[in-house]
């Protein structure tokens, strides 16, 4: 549950550094500057790197989140969809959640 949303951060990072049409039309849509798309790219990069670390997963899931606010406020003050963006958010602390104990020690699921 993990790598997934996390392979799709890294693929969205390689595309921000690559800069394909779509991304430069992407971004030009959203008002964003095309001299921000690499720093946005190494920040996503370096997010997921670090929510891949076990050592560091949960810091990682941290910024991540902070990083997909942001994404998911652009996106809404554009009209686009922000619901693929929730859930790979909901992905990242799912994956987490299962993969880390002190988590689930955290926030306890409740059984009956």
């Amino acid at each position: 549950m993990s790598a997934l949303p996390a392979a799709l951060l890294i693929f969205s990072a390689v595309m921000k550094f690559i800069k394909p049409a779509p991304v430069l039309e992407g971004f030009a849509k959203m008002g964003i500057s095309e001299n921000l798309i690499i720093p946005l790219g190494v920040v996503e990069l370096v997010c997921a790197i670090i929510y891949l670390i076990p050592f560091t997963s949960v810091l990682g899931a941290i910024l991540l989140t902070g990083y997909l606010g942001g994404a998911i406020c652009t996106t809404l003050r554009v009209g686009d969809q922000y619901i693929p963006t929730v859930i790979i958010g909901v992905m990242i602390w799912g994956g987490l959640f299962v993969r880390d104990p002190r988590l689930r020690q955290l926030i306890p699921v409740r059984r009956k």
